[in-house]
């Protein structure tokens, strides 16, 4: 079994960043992928980004060009670095890793708030 601890969410004005941070710990394991998924009320959980173990990385249309994925300098590790955010950015952010059987473990959330 895998945990994922999120942090670095919180309230923030319209134009500001936020990092976000995820670090898997747990049994022994092998990374495919981890990412960032975001769930708002009333709307379906959407990709925010996604970085593979070969550095690939995937964005949400909505997203690219202002929030950058990365690997920390530890095993394990994950950043979401949040530029420009928008009120729409508002939602309840997930840390997701796959492994390289394919099974995948989920985060509890951290909450991203953008007023205006």
């Amino acid at each position: 079994q895998v945990q994922l601890e999120e942090s670095g969410g919180g309230l923030v004005q319209a134009g500001g960043s936020l990092r976000l941070s995820c670090t898997a710990s747990g049994s022994t394991f092998s990374i495919a992928a981890m990412g960032w998924y975001r769930q708002a009320p009333g709307k379906q959980r959407e990709l925010v980004a996604a970085i593979s173990k070969f550095g690939q990385t995937n964005y949400g249309s909505s997203v690219t060009g202002r929030f950058t994925i990365s690997r920390g300098n530890t095993e394990n590790t994950v950043y979401l670095q949040m530029n420009s955010l928008r009120p729409e950015d508002t939602a309840l952010y997930y840390c997701a890793l796959m492994s390289d059987t394919l099974d995948d473990y989920w985060g509890q959330g951290t909450q991203v708030t953008v007023s205006s």
